[in-house]
């Protein structure tokens, strides 16, 4: 059986400035699926996440754009291997040019934090105790 994968299209303003964050977070871009209107930043094996400028992202979609200053369009959780490995990422972000966003979640076995992107899309950091989901 084939593993799925997730390929997450984001709007952005400015797409040199995004590439730099997110290869600031420790991410690399693939050139093969990249050019002057889109990056394809590399998560996971399993996660893509296409950079788009606003103009041809809008070739995709009918659909406004939502401002993401302002508006919540969706909510990006990526998980972490550790609560240590939640905050280095988070932290990161942050020295980077994002933005602490919500609250600090820490129910003990779960453990989270999240960021604003440069261009105001929320991603969540979450690390959860691996007896608690087997439990």
């Amino acid at each position: 059986m084939s593993q799925q994968m997730i390929f997450v299209n984001l709007p952005v303003n400015d797409l040199e400035a995004s590439k730099k964050f997110f290869t600031g977070l420790g991410y690399t871009i693939n050139p093969q699926f990249s050019d002057e209107k889109a990056a394809s930043v590399v998560i996971s094996d399993t996660i893509v996440v296409m950079l788009l400028t606003k103009p041809f992202y809008a070739t995709f979609t009918d659909k406004g754009i939502a401002d993401t200053k302002t508006t919540s369009e969706v909510l990006i959780c990526l998980s972490a291997e550790s609560r240590d490995k939640v905050d280095e990422l988070v932290d990161r972000a942050i020295e980077i040019g994002g933005t602490a966003t919500g609250k600090t979640q820490d129910m003990g076995f779960m453990y989270g934090r999240a960021f604003d992107d440069l261009d105001g899309h929320t991603w969540e950091i979450m690390w959860m105790d691996p007896a608690a989901v087997q439990g």
